[in-house]
């Protein structure tokens, strides 16, 4: 029987949120926001650390109290315009430096709070059986097409994707007759390490998709966002991982 891949799940969690004040500690359904992204790594049974990156010291405290292991990271990776390759680099690079090496890393974001234990132990097995893929990537069929936007250029605008259904150009056929597209969610990202110490990347070449379903991928982002995941946990069309003694200390 092979012997699993060692897998370490990363949360990332800084403080400068501009769009909701504090979103990743924000309080939803009585915890923290981050504390069901904690609990879902755990609960996944998969992971042999839950390491939440973050710049805040507020925020480090949250993520410890409900489990986490936490590893700050500079100011400079912690930017509104910082790519995720610097604080994955950094951090793993941290644990390479303390003796722990791994072979997968997971992003799992706290903006994704409808995201199962299931559903993460599920994208491992997929990918874990698929020896062509470097990565796997949570991706839902997107709901506004691309082939219906467009970029301006010199006062005019274009289409930023150009097709025809036989003589009708795309941004001007219905939505079912296009090409199925998917767009990406933040719910979770499964990547080999070398990825990041090879080839300066997050994903890799070869990305397998894995479809997430209704909420699973629904991120807070905007005021709105908080608003209508209230609205679905009041009428009870969603779930939310447990807080349960395996990540919650009293």
């Amino acid at each position: 029987m092979q012997k699993p891949l060692s897998i370490v799940a990363l949360i990332p969690a800084r403080s400068g949120s501009k769009r909701i004040q504090g979103k990743n500690i924000k309080i939803l359904k009585g915890h923290p926001l981050i504390a069901y992204t904690i609990c879902a790594a755990k609960q996944s049974g998969i992971f042999e650390e839950v390491i939440v990156s973050t710049d805040s010291a507020q925020y480090a405290n949250i993520a410890k109290h409900y489990g986490a292991d936490v590893y700050m990271r500079p100011l400079k990776y912690a930017g509104d315009n910082s790519p995720d390759i610097e604080w994955v680099t950094y951090t793993l690079n941290s644990l390479v430096e303390k003796g722990e090496k791994f072979e997968l890393f997971s992003i799992l974001r706290p903006t994704s709070p409808f995201r199962m234990p299931v559903s993460i132990k599920k994208a491992l097995n997929q990918f874990s059986n698929d020896k062509r893929s470097e990565s796997i990537r949570a991706v839902e069929v997107c709901s506004q097409h691309p082939a219906k936007m467009w970029r301006e250029k010199e006062n005019l605008i274009e289409p930023i994707l150009v097709g025809n259904n036989g003589s009708v150009p795309w941004h001007s056929c219905q939505f079912g007759s296009l090409p199925t597209i998917y767009v990406q969610n933040a719910s979770l990202e499964i990547s080999k390490v070398s990825n990041v110490f090879d080839k300066h990347s997050i994903s890799g070449d070869k990305i397998m998709p894995f479809y997430t379903k209704g909420y699973e991928g629904f991120d807070l982002n905007q005021p709105f966002d908080w608003e209508f995941a209230n609205y679905l946990l009041k009428n009870n069309l969603v779930q939310l991982p447990s807080i349960t003694s395996i990540c919650y200390k009293s």
